[in-house]
């Protein structure tokens, strides 16, 4: 009696022994059962219990009708992070499926089945004595795993142990049971054959989408303080330049947008929309949506069954495409839910905008399912656009993916919008396009749209720009230009005018918050607003908003897995350009600090207006930038873009520039023209200085030779003057391009006025 006690030393075992022999019992009487007529299988609850490896996730259950939710639904799953148990079941040929009817499940301890307060309602668990539960994996369908010769039933919970029984294993040998639709991600937990609360879910869903998409391209603001000039973004789109790539350094003009996915079967389904900073990839995404919610005749983007746009900047911790359209792209009060979301996109023709890369919070993150999606790892059928920086592709795309770049406006573009958007009058439209052609850098940088757009608006209202001489003084006068405008406004405000310019000048909170967040690893500039406001004041904040510098936005986010999404505000600069202007401050008071070296992290390249607008901010602090950027190995680009920035040229600034003429320099073809305008400016100055300047090579950009000036022209239209310091010049012509004899004789001219030039090559 006493080695009985010590055995059952618990009324739990008791139960957990006679709960083994209970079902050992139904499995033998199951084996001699004749099979069931389809009337008694409808009378019974059938629970598919198939035998897997160990840690494979359970299939399905099939409900009976009219039975509760916690009848009926059970779950099973191991934890992920419980270490490996193996225990010796029985032979294969005894681990088969059985049936349990509902009655037979309920001798089995049923006062341990319930409500687990880490599980949702419905999802009841039975917990043998001794035994440990912890939340289901809501990922996997409900299910019953019966393993092993122990019998040991675990029903809706993780079992980690049984007195000294280990965690059963089972065979393979039996094919499991599929599951019985799509798996739920864990922010929406249906029941396994739920079906949806909207009638028409997919009539309900375009037109839900339609309106989301009517809310973006609806607001366009062509310059931040002039909210009152809201426009569709289809009254003021200009078709920029774009280029397709067919070789490695070779790239392809198209006629239109509308050429970017090309009609022939077999093409790409992803393209890369790349382009530099102000040069529309956004804006040409809101016209795509655009094209799609009007149903645009002639255009290809209205084509498809859906087309969504999302952007990057929004999706941090996002894990799955249908996640990130339930949150930013279905209006907040939405009857969708996520399930409806994912059966919805996985059978339909879907086109997927995935705007601003560079942006991307995530995107240092191998797995995210962004990348999962360009590499074809999950939703093949998607035809997909990404925009981004041309300095922030992204890595190990396969080869089914397309490249086009952006150009930007040409003269023509420019004056087409000028005539659309600003102003109708000749007389006007020719006084701004004179100043553009006077000031060769006003030139380079209105080949940016964005440039190009705010030098159009406030040419119109007055405001002189054709003495700017560099990028940083055409952005610095841009910025004064708009506070201005804003001071006027609220001058009858309670704010007095001193007291707003003092708030104007004063932005050493918001510098170290712009330059914080372009150096972090993860480039967030969104922030909370209740932070934003406590970190810069109540009083500033509103001035930058009224500017226009600062948007505020109304942000969805669901604050955890299963829980009703919410609304937040917050704030963002109007384009990143600007937080790269204000991060310029803050990197000038940092380089103060001699001992202060750039975060290895960080892009140079995609940085690259922030080091010219600290260049160009600061004469002492900029020449200290410059070093910096000469010592890192990555620097070479960033220095060429930064040099002409600076008004004179110190002994340091001359020795970092000897380094880097001192090796080959490029002018390359499918170079942006603010690249090349900072290459031939940093050119001409070392050849000013009388530095030598080793090797220039002209790779597919060469054009002509000006037979006036002796002036190499290049197919972006800018003029490479005569150095007289040059040493070695290699011309690459485009393939199929022959220098003709008059070229030659002009090259030969080229050369003998360039005093050090010993070598010619073409």
């Amino acid at each position: 009696m006493s080695r009985c006690k010590e055995r059952f030393s618990s009324l739990g075992d008791v139960l957990l022994i006679c709960a083994v022999i209970f079902v050992g019992t139904v499995m033998a009487s199951n084996a001699q059962q004749p099979p069931e007529s389809q009337e008694q299988r409808e009378e019974s609850v059938r629970l598919d219990i198939p035998i897997e490896e160990e840690g494979a996730h359970s299939q399905g259950v099939n409900r009976k009708r009219g039975h509760s939710e916690a009848e009926n639904e059970a779950t099973v799953d191991r934890d992920p992070d419980e270490p490996s148990q193996k225990t010796v079941g029985a032979p294969a040929s005894s681990m088969y499926p059985m049936s349990l009817t509902s009655s037979s499940l309920m001798p089995i301890a049923p006062e341990l089945m319930g409500h687990h307060p880490n599980l949702p309602m419905g999802y009841g668990a039975m917990l043998p004595p001794g035994g440990s539960m912890q939340p289901k994996n809501f990922m996997t369908q409900p299910g019953v795993n019966i393993a092993g010769s122990n019998n040991v039933v675990n029903i809706g919970c993780h079992v980690q142990s049984i007195g000294s029984v280990p965690l059963a294993t089972s065979s393979s040998q039996l094919n499991p049971v599929p599951p019985p639709g799509p798996v739920p991600t864990p922010d929406h937990v249906p029941p396994p054959n739920q079906e949806s609360d909207v009638p028409d879910t997919m009539s309900t869903f375009i037109q839900e989408l339609k309106e989301t998409g009517k809310a973006l391209y609806d607001k366009i603001l062509p310059i931040p303080y002039i909210k009152d000039e809201l426009d569709s973004v289809d009254k003021v789109f200009i078709e920029v330049g774009l280029e397709r790539r067919v070789g490695k350094d070779s790239w392809k003009k198209l006629g239109s947008y509308h050429d970017i996915f090309p009609k022939e079967k077999g093409n790409p389904r992803i393209q890369i929309i790349e382009g530099d900073p102000g040069y529309g990839k956004s804006t040409l995404a809101l016209q795509m949506v655009y094209d799609w919610c009007n149903e645009v005749s002639g255009s290809p983007f209205s084509g498809p069954d859906i087309l969504i746009c999302l952007n990057l900047r929004q999706l941090k911790g996002i894990t799955s495409i249908a996640q990130a359209i339930k949150q930013f792209s279905l209006p907040f009060d939405s009857k969708l839910k996520l399930l409806d979301v994912e059966q919805l996109i996985s059978k339909s023709n879907i086109w997927v905008i995935f705007d601003a890369y560079d942006e991307y919070p995530d995107q240092h993150n191998k797995d995210n399912f962004v990348m999962q999606m360009l590499k074809g790892k999950i939703g093949q059928h998607v035809n997909i656009l990404l925009t981004t920086r041309s300095s922030c592709i992204p890595p190990a795309l396969g080869a089914r993916t397309g490249r086009i770049r952006l150009t930007g406006f040409d003269n023509a573009a420019q004056e087409r919008y000028i005539r659309k958007v600003v102003t109708g009058d000749d007389e006007v439209v020719k006084k701004v396009l004179k100043q553009l052609n006077i000031n060769p850098t006003l030139g380079v940088l209105c080949r940016a749209p964005l440039f190009s757009v705010m030098y159009a608006h406030l040419t119109h209202k007055g405001s002189m720009l054709h003495e700017i001489s560099s990028v940083t003084g055409f952005f610095g006068h841009m910025i004064s230009c708009f506070l201005s405008h804003t001071q006027n406004k609220l001058s009858g405000a309670d704010e007095s005018p001193e007291n707003l310019q003092t708030h104007a000048d004063t932005h050493a909170a918001l510098d170290k918050l712009a330059f914080e967040a372009l150096t972090s690893k993860m480039q967030q500039l969104v922030w909370d607003r209740t932070f934003f406001v406590g970190e810069l004041g109540e009083v500033f904040y509103k001035l930058y908003v009224d500017v226009g510098i600062l948007v505020e936005e109304k942000e969805t986010y669901i604050p955890a897995p299963g829980k009703v999404p919410q609304h937040k505000r917050v704030v963002r600069f109007y384009h990143k350009l600007f937080g790269e202007w204000y991060a310029a401050y803050h990197l000038i008071e940092c380089v103060k600090s001699r001992s202060y070296i750039l975060p290895e992290n960080i892009n140079l390249y995609d940085l690259k207006f922030l080091f010219m607008f600290a260049c160009g901010l600061d004469q002492p602090g900029g020449s200290q930038v410059i070093k910096l950027l000469g010592e890192r190995k990555d620097g070479a680009k960033s220095v060429v873009l930064c040099a002409p920035q600076l008004k004179e040229w110190s002994h340091d600034i001359q020795t970092t520039v000897r380094g880097i003429v001192s090796s080959r320099i490029h002018i390359k073809g499918y170079d942006s023209r603010l690249p090349q305008r900072s290459t031939i400016q940093l050119l001409e100055l070392a050849s000013q200085h009388k530095i030598p300047i080793s090797e220039v090579w002209l790779q597919g950009s060469f054009s002509s030779v000006d037979p006036d000036s002796l002036s190499l022209v290049l197919h972006s239209g800018l003029c490479l003057p005569q150095l007289s310091t040059l040493q070695e010049l290699v011309i690459w012509t485009k393939p199929g391009r022959e220098v003709t004899v008059d070229e030659c004789t002009r090259l030969l001219n080229y050369a003998i006025h360039s005093q050090l030039l010993r070598k010619l090559t073409l």
